[in-house]
C-alpha cells in the first residue's frame, strides 16, 4: 500500500505517477507513494483558500495562532530522534546534521510563534487636524512554497511556519526526492491542532506539480528554495500574475584566507564550509581565495584536515559525510571534476567515488580540492553542489574583491583574519546577503537571510520573515465633525 499524501487536511492516496523514495546510503526503498495529480492540485489550492477565510484563521489573534507553533516547536522535539533518522533516510545526511536541522527547524517554530505576538502596525505622526492615520499588515491568503532536497525540515518549516504566523495557508510542494519530512510535518502540525485546510503537502515533479501550483489564481505568493533557473522561471510566472516572491536560489560562495588569519581555525571552518552536507548547500563555501603568503600553509593544513574526514554510512557515529542524494546528482559531480582536469586543474585530493566495497550501493563522493584553475573556468563559476572546492591566490584587497564578485551569484562569503577593520571593510565590499567572519554556515532564526544578484530575492527569518507573508493597510480616521464636501 502507498504512503497517503496530505490533501486540504486528509490523508489520502494521490492521484498521479508513482514516487520511490530511497535511501541514498545504498538504494534501498523507503516508501513507495503516489505524487499529486492536477486535480490535488486543485482541491488543496480550493481548500486553502476556504480555510484562511472561514472558520477564521486570518482573524485568530496572534496569540492563538502562536499557540499551533509552540505546539508543533515541543512535539519536534519529543521525536528529535525518530525524525532525524528520519530525514537521514530520505537524504542521506549523517545523524549528526540531521539532529541539529530537526532541533532548527523547533525553534524556527518557537521564534516564529514569539515573532507574531509582537508584530505591531505603525502610528505615523499626524499631518493634519482634521484626520488621523494608521496601518495594519493582514495576511495575503494562499502561499505555494516549494522546497528542496538538500534541507527538507528546516526549509519546509522557514517557509510554513512564519506564512501560517502570518495568517495564511500553505500549500507545500517538496521536492521529489525527498517527500517523506514534508509529510511527517504535516502530520506534526494536524497533531498540534491546525484547523484542516491550512496546510496541504503536494509531492511531485516540480515541472508539473509545482507549476500548476504556482499558476493558480488563488495563489498569492510564491515562496521558493531551488536553482536559479527554476526561480527565473517562477519570477515570470509571478510578474504575470502580479504576485510577490520569496526566491532563495543558487550560490558560488567565496570563504577567503587573509594574511592574518589563524590557520587552524580558518583550515577547520573551511573545511566544514565546502564538505559537511557533502557540499550540497547553496551557500557553501566553494571558491577559497588565499592571500599568496598564506597559500602553501594553508593548503597544507587544509589537505591533511580533508585527509582526516570520514565518508561513510550517514547512520554510523563518527561519520563527517554521507551520500550524496542520488547516483545521478553524484555523476553531475564527477563530471564538473572531470571538466576541472580538462581545463587544467590539479586535483589534490579526492576527484573520484570511495573505493570501500562497503559504500559501492550508494552516491557517495569523497571530499575534493582542486588548484590550479583561472578564476573564470567553468568550474569556478557555475554553482556543483557537491563536495568539491576551488583554491586561488589573490595579491592584494583590490584583487581579491575583483575576483570575489566575479560571479552570477551573492549568497554568501566567508572571512578568515585576525584583523576585524579588515575584516569589516571586505564584508562592506562583497556582494553577498550573508557574511560570516571568523565563522561559517552559523544561522540564527531572528537575523534575515538572503541573497544577492542571481541568488535570489525577498529575505525569509527575522520578524520581517512574517510579514514578507503579509500586506500592508493604512487606515484615515476622520476627527472634524465638519461635513466634508465642497460648500454650496
Amino acid at each position: 500500500m502507498s504512503h497517503p499524501i496530505y490533501i486540504g487536511g486528509h490523508w489520502r492516496e494521490g492521484r498521479g505517477d508513482v514516487i520511490v523514495s530511497r535511501f541514498p546510503a545504498d538504494d534501498s526503498i523507503n516508501a513507495e507513494l503516489r505524487a499529486a495529480s492536477l486535480e490535488d492540485v486543485e482541491d488543496a489550492v480550493t481548500a486553502a483558500d476556504a480555510a484562511w477565510r472561514d472558520p477564521g484563521w486570518a482573524q485568530r489573534l496572534p496569540h492563538q495562532r502562536a499557540e499551533v507553533l509552540y505546539r508543533v516547536s515541543d512535539l519536534i522535539m519529543q521525536q528529535l530522534d525518530t525524525l532525524s533518522r528520519l530525514q537521514t533516510r530520505d537524504n542521506g545526511k549523517p545523524l549528526s546534521e540531521t539532529r541539529a536541522l530537526v532541533a532548527s527547524a523547533a525553534g524556527t517554530a518557537r521564534y516564529m510563534a514569539a515573532a507574531c505576538e509582537t508584530l505591531e502596525g505603525e502610528l505615523p505622526t499626524r499631518r493634519s487636524a482634521e484626520f488621523m492615520t494608521f496601518s495594519e499588515y493582514e495576511p495575503l491568503g494562499v502561499i505555494a512554497a516549494i522546497t528542496p532536497w538538500n534541507s527538507p525540515i528546516a526549509s519546509d518549516m522557514q517557509k510554513v511556519a512564519p506564512a501560517l504566523a502570518g495568517g495564511n495557508a500553505v500549500v507545500l510542494k517538496p521536492a521529489e526526492a525527498t517527500p517523506l519530512m514534508a509529510l511527517k510535518l504535516a502530520e506534526l502540525f494536524e497533531q498540534a491542532g491546525l484547523p484542516k485546510g491550512l496546510l496541504s503537502v503536494l509531492p511531485g515533479r516540480g515541472s508539473v506539480i509545482g507549476d500548476a501550483l504556482v499558476r493558480h489564481p488563488k495563489v498569492r505568493k510564491i515562496s521558493f528554495t531551488g536553482g536559479t533557473s527554476t526561480g527565473r522561471h517562477l519570477a515570470h510566472i509571478a510578474a504575470d500574475k502580479l504576485i510577490g516572491t520569496s526566491l532563495e536560489l543558487g550560490g558560488k560562495s567565496p570563504t577567503i584566507v587573509c594574511k592574518s588569519a589563524d590557520v587552524e581555525q580558518a583550515v577547520r571552518g573551511i573545511a566544514y564550509g565546502i564538505f559537511s552536507s557533502g557540499g550540497q548547500a547553496c551557500i557553501a563555501g566553494s571558491r577559497l581565495f588565499i592571500h599568496e603568503r598564506q597559500y602553501n600553509a594553508v593548503m597544507a593544513r587544509l589537505l591533511e584536515v580533508t585527509s582526516g574526514l570520514r565518508v561513510g554510512h550517514p547512520e554510523t557515529d563518527g561519520v563527517h559525510i554521507g551520500p550524496l542524494i542520488n547516483t545521478a546528482h553524484r555523476d553531475s559531480v564527477s563530471a564538473y571534476v572531470d571538466q576541472a582536469r580538462q581545463e587544467g586543474g590539479k586535483v589534490l585530493i579526492g576527484g573520484q567515488a570511495p573505493d570501500d566495497p562497503d559504500l559501492a550501493g550508494g552516491s557517495y563522493y569523497l571530499p575534493t580540492i582542486i588548484e590550479g584553475l583561472p578564476a573564470n573556468s567553468q568550474v569556478c563559476r557555475e554553482e556543483i553542489f557537491g563536495p568539491v572546492l576551488v583554491a586561488l591566490k589573490y595579491k592584494d584587497e583590490a584583487d581579491l574583491i575583483r575576483q570575489a564578485n566575479d560571479s552570477v551569484y551573492g549568497l554568501a562569503a566567508g572571512i578568515w583574519t585576525q584583523d576585524y577593520r579588515q575584516a569589516l571593510t571586505l564584508a562592506r565590499q562583497l556582494e553577498a546577503g550573508t557574511i560570516w567572519i571568523n565563522t561559517y554556515k552559523k544561522f540564527a532564526i531572528s537575523t534575515p537571510f538572503g541573497g544577492f544578484k542571481e541568488s535570489g530575492l525577498g529575505r525569509e527569518k527575522g520578524r520581517q520573515g512574517i510579514q514578507a507573508y503579509m500586506q500592508q493597510k493604512s487606515i484615515y480616521l476622520g476627527l472634524d465633525s465638519t461635513p466634508m464636501g465642497w460648500s454650496q
